[in-house]
């Protein structure tokens, strides 16, 4: 019986080369796999996997598990520093959390990275009964949270928030830059208990680092200080609220700036006393759906409270989402600087 022969791809992983620009000539990426434009800051490259392989340095049992996608969460950074201590779950989600689960009861702090998408949805049930139950310290850190691709639904992770709030003992961050992100990981690995954090991957923007910011678990910080508006803001939406604060300012409308970076267990009591302040609308800013976030997790801490002010959510809509040029869909869906500019003048 004839076998048909096949080869073997010897290219995959050769690195794609782009050519240097001619004169005048502008090269572009495209929006749809670069990482998120750093809007003129400067960045850091890796900061997690680099915050991997420190901890590790100080003494601390660190496994790094991922699903295929070690690439592209930059848990390779600690993967070739530590190859012993990293293990390759191929694309098995489910494989990939349980494994962690059982590291975790051997003693060891296991990160496991894929894909926003792939850990709230496919990998769910397997966290659920595994991990959350069982209150293990597994950290689930997870690209492409939000709007930050776009190849569409199947990649977009506008609901896992929503998701992991919903489980018992599980802690939720979304950091705003590399500073967030990588003072966030040295945190959560000290943190008993699992954690789900989003990542920003690559090239990640410096944004608070002219802000005397130190994360917190479980605090949200006051940046910047205004009459009008009472930004609270997670993830990169802190980077632009801090720059529609800017462009707001140019009309008089003066914003005051409060990020939290830990949705669950949020920080109520300095919502309460932000929000309290007189005479100000309190705007919520988020990446992520407008079912299930920071926008309805604080509205909840407000009515609880009985505190009742002007209140607005910037969000994603309740809805799949269009493939597309990132910087088209965040216009699209509201979340770019000038949208955020626009809604905030109609409101006030």
């Amino acid at each position: 019986m004839h076998k048909p022969k096949f080869s073997r791809r010897t290219d995959k992983y050769t690195p794609r080369h782009v050519p240097a620009a001619k004169e005048g000539e502008v090269l572009t990426t495209s929006a749809m796999i670069a990482s998120l434009d750093a809007e003129g800051r400067a960045a850091v490259a890796a900061p997690f996997g680099h915050a991997l392989n420190d901890l590790v340095a100080q003494g601390h049992d660190i496994v790094g598990l991922s699903a295929d996608l070690s690439k592209y969460t930059d848990m390779h950074i600690f993967a070739n520093a530590h190859p012993d201590r990293f293990y390759q779950m191929g694309m098995a989600e489910a494989l990939l959390m349980s494994a962690a689960a059982g590291l975790a009861r051997e003693g060891f702090i296991p990160f496991a990275t894929t894909y926003a998408v792939f850990a709230s949805r496919r990998a769910y049930d397997f966290i659920a009964m595994a991990i959350a139950e069982e209150n293990l310290p597994v950290k689930i850190c997870c690209a492409l949270p939000g709007l930050t691709t776009g190849y569409g639904p199947s990649h977009q992770a506008t609901e896992d928030m929503a998701i992991m709030r919903g489980l018992p003992n599980m802690t939720v961050i979304d950091p705003c830059d590399a500073i967030d992100i990588d003072q966030a990981t040295r945190v959560i690995a000290k943190t008993d208990g699992p954690v789900y954090m989003r990542l920003l991957r690559g090239n990640v923007p410096n944004v608070l680092g002219e802000y005397d910011y130190e994360f917190e678990l479980g605090k949200a910080k006051l940046l910047q200080d205004g009459a009008d508006v009472l930004f609270i803001s997670s993830g990169f939406m802190t980077m632009r609220t801090l720059d529609a604060a800017k462009e707001l300012a140019k009309d008089n409308i003066s914003c005051a700036i409060l990020h939290s970076p830990t949705i669950k267990p949020l920080d109520e009591a300095t919502i309460l006393k932000e929000a309290q302040k007189s005479g100000r609308m309190v705007v919520t800013a988020e990446n992520h759906s407008i079912i299930g976030g920071l926008g309805e997790a604080v509205a909840g801490c407000l009515m609880r409270n009985g505190v009742h002010v002007p209140f607005q959510q910037i969000a994603l809509p309740d809805e799949f989402l269009d493939a597309g040029a990132l910087p088209t869909l965040h216009d699209q869906y509201g979340i770019s600087v000038a949208a955020i500019v626009a809604r905030v003048k109609s409101w006030v």
